[in-house]
């Protein structure tokens, strides 16, 4: 069990400073950014403008010791403005690869819905197989890699909906939600901490993140849950509401990050409660309702499923 639990009390430390100083009231976004960067995937966050979004990404970053890049989608940004580009260099005589923002170990895509689907595709690969291809060579990321992706609300102007192939890459989304009445007037009266996060000494090395997410991967899943995991998949699939359910992509992503949450509560393996934590988060934004029930939302509808999918006894 020592194994599976390393680096535990490390990441827990994380949580819980941040938490406790910089990003008070976003416990629940905090954790499951953790749980996406342990589960080797990538995080969409979905709220209005001014709740803190950057905030968390840059907190985070600075906690783990981990580079920061951000990119700020606007509807004339283009592909290379993101991965990078090759110039000719006259004193080389020869073509320099000049690395884009993506080249960092967390990579901020802030207001991703404002970018254009051209723009928006050319992370796919790098979400996806951790590299990017420019004029045929490929180029691969630092590890880990992680995107931490805002979207405003489809409703406002100027914005262009995520394909759901690219939907599909984001292991979690979540809102952020406004703080706590009391911590948002203390906000309003002391100013933002964009300042006093920048001062934050990284508290994890990357071979300490690297050794926490090998403890993840090594948390027990046993069949019962993989059969539960199958059974809510199915059932969305063959809801009538639903026209396209959780693939088998959606499904492995389930069991990842209800690995990651057992991980975080200090087990070395996995409960029905770790997945009805998450299955929210991982999977709701994975449905694709029919065009008679788009008015539906997704995750109250993935909520009646669960209810009627029997709960293992584990």
């Amino acid at each position: 069990m020592a194994n599976q639990l390393t680096k535990h009390s490390e990441i827990l430390s994380v949580i819980d400073r941040l938490s406790g100083r910089y990003l008070q009231g976003k416990i629940r976004a905090l954790r499951l950014a953790m749980i996406a960067l342990l589960s080797d995937g990538h995080l969409l966050l979905e709220d209005i403008p001014g709740l803190g979004k950057t905030t968390l990404a840059l907190a985070l970053s600075r906690a783990l010791g981990l580079s920061f890049g951000r990119i700020q989608c606007t509807s004339d940004l283009l592909p290379s403005d993101i991965t990078g580009l090759s110039i000719f260099d006259r004193d080389q005589s020869a073509f320099r690869f000049i690395e884009g923002p993506i080249f960092n170990h967390i990579l901020l895509a802030d207001e991703i819905n404002r970018a254009m689907p051209k723009t928006q595709s050319a992370m796919l690969e790098a979400m996806e197989e951790r590299k990017v291809t420019i004029e045929g060579t490929s180029y691969c990321l630092p590890q880990p890699f992680m995107v931490i992706a805002t979207q405003n609300p489809t409703e406002q102007i100027g914005t262009y909906p995520l394909p759901e192939s690219q939907l599909d890459r984001f292991l979690i989304t979540t809102d952020i939600g406004y703080p706590p009445p009391n911590l948002e007037k203390e906000i309003i009266r002391d100013g933002g901490i964009r300042e006093k996060i920048l001062d934050i000494e990284p508290l994890l090395t990357l071979e300490d993140i690297e050794q926490a997410k090998e403890a993840v991967r090594s948390i027990q899943l046993n069949d019962k849950l993989v059969d539960y995991i199958f059974a809510i998949a199915q059932a969305s699939r063959d809801h009538r509401f639903i026209a396209a359910g959780i693939s088998t992509r959606g499904a492995i992503s389930m069991a990842a990050a209800a690995r990651a949450a057992a991980y975080l509560d200090g087990r070395s393996y996995v409960i029905p409660e770790d997945l009805k934590q998450i299955v929210g988060s991982v999977a709701a934004h994975r449905l694709i309702l029919r065009p008679e029930h788009q008015s539906l939302n997704n995750r109250e509808v993935l909520l009646s499923i669960l209810e009627n999918v029997p709960v293992p006894m584990v």
